[in-house]
């Protein structure tokens, strides 16, 4: 009986224990429950509404580029993309199937098309196609019942409308990559795009603009059930360049099938108003993404369309470095004004001969007839007398031998070598032979097109040292210009050579002369030489440029400005293996700053006005 008794106390025990756990359990539910609806009901009803709301960023219009008479350069455009919505197709391969029945995809395209699909939810539309013409959207709409799952977005591209007349100086845009800083929200947008080159890269920030956002409503599954709030992006800045779109397509158009460089700009100001690379390659299509096909036809062109020869060709200044030696020369009195010298058409230095262009020589002739015939003896030995450090010197004073810095990318700075630079180079002395070559331009000296643009400028303008610039001035403003201290008498008799090179019989560029209501231009031939010419050679026949094959032809270069009288413009055009300056150059040259001329509003004022 007792027995008994305690197994009842022991299971009334147990019991009380265990209603007792229960009532513990059900105070903590209802403490949790509590703390949860009540103390923390802020807090979750904040995270329910971000779960029911969804903030997207709205890319905002890339803003316009436009050239320095308010001409557009570059703008946005409708951009119509064909999209296929997994779920709204009962099967995708199908419904694919029928698209390219109606537009074709190539392999690439339909692969991206199948893991972009695997990557994102069923209801997430997929690119198929983009840059639809009016023509293939309407295709497409016509066909719209074979075609479920498919539907057409509107959006906006760039759009460059000179093409590859302006590749070279504008750039293009393109897709972000793992290689670019993610310092905007915007950059994490699948397909945003920014510049990759030019000035589209040099003015990114700029031209971008500030994204908006837009706040969906949406469920559980993430769909889009409708839109509570658009706050609209500030769209990119507009940007007003100087360079000239007529005088763009003119330069670029002078070259025909040739490969080279050409840099206008404005004297005084700095302004750039040409800025040629040829050939060259369209923006728009890398805007829109370039197949492999077409980039590898780029990158295996031997005329290098993809290098911005402007900036990154290196090429030997050749005759038109003769400005700079005569320069120096008068300027360290190593030769005198009204100093003649004589040419037999070689000289000796040791046991080497240094041969004239011409072979029979020139003659005795001063410093404005060495310009004018471009005569090699005259400058070896001017250079002979004059030094390679005051050569160097001098040459600097005029932009040679390092960048321009106008802010696009892969700018070369070029050389001019002097004798602390070889020796520094090589752990060699510098040789009198070496002074003699560097006297016409060759060697070491290597330039590129912008800075010969500069030299010329700079000595157009008299002396004043002027810099290059994409950015428009204010009317009736000028930078202030800081003087090179060359004596104005030695300035003119080279700027004479010059202008008897163009417009004086037996100047080297007289069939490229012209008179423009009394106006005319004035420069200075040159060619390099990209192959050695043997001993066996000279003593045969030397080669002529056309029988060589393209690869070992000369370059052809000139630099001339306009008008003589009150120089504006200057140029410096490059040929690539054109054969000679003044057969390739200066007649590419002579188009460019004649239409300059003609287009000039206040030269044909002046003009009128007399």
């Amino acid at each position: 009986m007792n027995r008994d008794n305690d197994k009842g106390k022991v299971l009334i025990q147990r019991t009380l224990f265990l209603a007792l756990g229960e009532f513990l359990a059900f105070l903590l539910i209802i403490f949790r429950l509590y703390y949860l609806q009540v103390y923390e009901a802020d807090k979750y009803k904040m995270l329910a509404d971000e779960n029911r709301v969804s903030t997207r960023l709205l890319i905002p219009p890339r803003g316009i580029i436009y050239d320095r008479h308010q001409n557009v350069l570059a703008t946005n455009q409708q951009n119509f993309q064909a999209m296929i919505v997994a779920e709204q197709t009962t099967d995708v391969q199908e419904t694919l199937d029928a698209f390219k029945k109606i537009m074709p995809l190539s392999d690439v395209e339909e692969e991206r098309i199948k893991k972009d699909l695997k990557r994102n939810r069923s209801f997430v539309p997929i690119k198929i196609k983009d840059n639809l013409t009016w023509e293939e959207v309407s295709r497409i709409q016509l066909n719209a019942p074979d075609l479920p799952g498919i539907i057409i977005d509107e959006g906006m591209s760039r759009y460059y409308p000179l093409g590859e007349k302006t590749a070279h100086v504008l750039g293009y845009v393109s897709s972000v990559s793992d290689k670019d800083v993610k310092d905007d929200p915007l950059l994490e947008i699948p397909g945003f795009k920014i510049g990759k080159s030019g000035i589209e890269k040099l003015y990114e920030k700029k031209l971008r603009g500030k994204s908006g956002n837009l706040k969906l409503e949406v469920n559980a599954l993430g769909r889009v059930m409708k839109e509570i709030e658009r706050v609209d992006g500030i769209p990119g800045e507009r940007l007003d360049l100087t360079i000239d779109a007529h005088l763009q397509e003119v330069a670029y158009d002078a070259f025909g099938e040739e490969a080279g460089a050409a840099v206008l700009m404005d004297v005084n100001t700095g302004e750039i108003l040409a800025f040629v690379s040829t050939p060259s390659f369209d923006p728009n299509q890398m805007a829109q993404g370039i197949n492999a096909k077409d980039w590898k036809a780029l990158l295996d062109n031997e005329k290098n369309p993809l290098t911005n020869k402007v900036l990154s060709g290196l090429y030997s200044p050749g005759s038109t470095f003769k400005m700079i030696v005569a320069l120096a020369a008068l300027e360290g009195d190593a030769q005198k004004a009204d100093a003649r010298s004589f040419c037999a058409g070689k000289m000796m230095l040791g046991n080497h001969t240094f041969h004239c262009w011409k072979r029979i020589g020139h003659g005795y002739i001063n410093v404005v007839e060495a310009l004018k015939h471009s005569c090699d003896i005259f400058f070896y030995e001017t250079a002979q007398k004059t030094g390679i450090d005051k050569i160097a010197k001098m040459a600097r004073n005029f932009g040679l031998g390092s960048p321009v810095n106008i802010g696009l990318e892969n700018e070369k700075a070029g050389l001019i070598p002097d004798r602390e630079w070889k020796w520094k180079r090589f752990g060699e002395p510098w040789q009198q032979g070496e002074t003699l070559i560097s006297g016409i331009g060759q060697g070491y000296i290597l330039t590129t097109p912008i800075q010969l643009a500069v030299m010329t400028a700079r000595i157009a303008n008299g002396g004043y040292n002027v810099q290059p610039t994409f950015i428009k001035r204010e009317a009736d403003t000028s930078p202030e210009l800081s003087h090179l201290n060359i004596k104005p008498n030695h300035m003119n008799m080279v700027k004479e050579g010059m202008c008897q090179v163009v417009n004086s019989p037996g100047g080297t560029a007289y069939a490229s002369h012209f008179d423009y209501k009394g106006h005319q231009m004035c420069g200075k031939t040159g060619s390099t030489q990209v192959r050695r010419i043997t001993m066996k050679e000279r003593q045969t026949r030397i080669l002529k440029q056309h029988e060589l094959p393209w690869h070992l032809r000369d370059h052809g270069l000139f630099v001339g400005y306009a008008p003589h009288d009150n120089p504006k413009y200057a140029v410096a055009v490059l040929v690539e293996h054109g054969g000679g300056g003044s057969s390739a150059a200066a007649p590419v040259a002579r188009k460019i700053l004649l239409e300059a001329l003609m287009s000039d509003k206040e030269i044909n004022s002046q003009q009128e006005g007399k």
